[in-house]
């Protein structure tokens, strides 16, 4: 059976992300599919149209053409609402979604009866999370430098090298979870030599920790207290907390951020999943910050669209071989009912709602997937 796959062009704030690059292109045609690529969909990442058009793509002039010809539309990012009317009824979608932070997307996805697969809760069999742990590296390397750089005077931080230099303190570095995410923050953050606090609830990962700082990171196993001291004395606050596919639990008050030091910086990784910090809100690369509580606060929604071209990389290579297997396979619902990781990542289908975590944020019907196999 072939399937048409579309690639748009990502439009949200400064996005320079790419569904597929060309290899991925070639690999579907392999495979007896057609892809349909809208035109610059991939110039932001370093990709031409040429590129695309050698490796067998169909280009098209705009983004209602790929809507209106795809079966299946694999995008990096959620639609956003301007998108939203160009989705066929009953159309499949390969994304991230985070649906658990957006009330509106899930709701127009259930309406419009669209079948989704997000990649963020695709799960391997060791409960690992294959499609989203590329891009929390990358968030977690970028959250410290983007720290470092607001903790600058002109950018109306605390003035403070986050190393400091001989003879002057270095800053403090408190990451809150000790995930994917976190833990590339703390290697960064340890090699500009800051001061580095990782705090987590399982011990077994602030072992692994251990094992891998030999020693240069405090390890804390936290509480309400404890979070409130290390947050009021640091320089930086990484909050990098996952619960996969449901809102980020708010570990960090309004009152704890009070008490950090003027021009101090907080960068909220967690912010797709509404952010596990109480003053946090989205923003954007174009406008990345704002100051609450006198600290300055980096929740850039899309990290890793600072570093297209690294991020496309590093994540088609791994949705490629899922989105073979969706498209070899007729669909989204008949993939996922043969491969047990990406049943897990299934969020809507047929305008139902599979996602318990997101039908409890959001107070919508939830519907049992094994229900739907009887």
């Amino acid at each position: 059976m072939t399937m048409v796959v579309g690639v748009p062009k990502e439009i949200k704030d400064m996005e320079g992300r790419v569904s597929m690059q060309p290899d991925g292109v070639a690999e579907l045609l392999h495979h007896g599919h057609e892809v349909i690529v809208e035109s610059g969909a991939g110039l932001g990442a370093g990709f031409t149209d040429a590129e695309y058009e050698e490796a067998g793509a169909r280009l098209v002039s705009g983004p209602d053409e790929v809507f209106e010809a795809a079966d299946l539309i694999v995008k990096v990012k959620e639609p956003i609402p301007e998108e939203y009317d160009r989705f066929r009824e009953g159309q499949s979608l390969f994304t991230y979604l985070h649906l658990a932070a957006d009330k509106g997307l899930t709701e127009f996805l259930m309406q419009k009866k669209i079948s989704s697969i997000a990649y963020e809760t695709v799960e391997s069999p060791d409960g690992s999370l294959p499609l989203l742990t590329p891009m929390s590296e990358v968030a977690g390397r970028l959250s410290v430098q983007a720290a470092a750089h607001h903790l600058e005077s002109p950018q109306g931080g605390a003035g403070l090298l986050l190393g400091g230099v001989p003879g002057t303190p270095a800053a403090k570095v408190t990451i809150i979870g000790g995930g994917v995410s976190g833990t590339e923050a703390a290697k960064i953050a340890v090699g500009m030599r800051a001061i580095v606090r990782v705090l987590d609830i399982n011990a077994k990962r602030l072992a692994y920790l251990s094992d891998i700082f030999e020693g240069r990171v405090d390890l804390v196993v936290p509480n309400r207290a404890r979070t409130a001291a290390y947050v009021a004395e640091s320089d930086v606050v990484i909050g990098a907390v996952l619960v996969a596919g449901a809102k980020a639990p708010k570990l960090v008050t309004r009152e704890m951020v009070a008490s950090m030091r003027d021009g101090s910086v907080i960068a909220d990784i967690a912010i797709d999943q509404g952010g596990c910090i109480e003053t946090s809100r989205p923003t954007t690369h174009s406008d990345p910050t704002f100051v609450e509580e006198g600290v300055v606060h980096y929740c850039v929604a899309n990290i890793p669209g600072a570093v297209a071209r690294t991020s496309t990389l590093a994540l088609t290579s791994a949705t490629l071989p899922y989105l073979t297997k969706i498209a070899d396979g007729g669909g989204v619902e008949q993939a996922a009912s043969s491969d047990p990781a990406l049943a897990k990542g299934l969020s809507t289908l047929r305008g139902d709602l599979l996602s318990a975590p997101v039908a409890d944020a959001h107070g919508l019907p939830y519907t049992d997937p094994a229900k739907l196999q009887q």
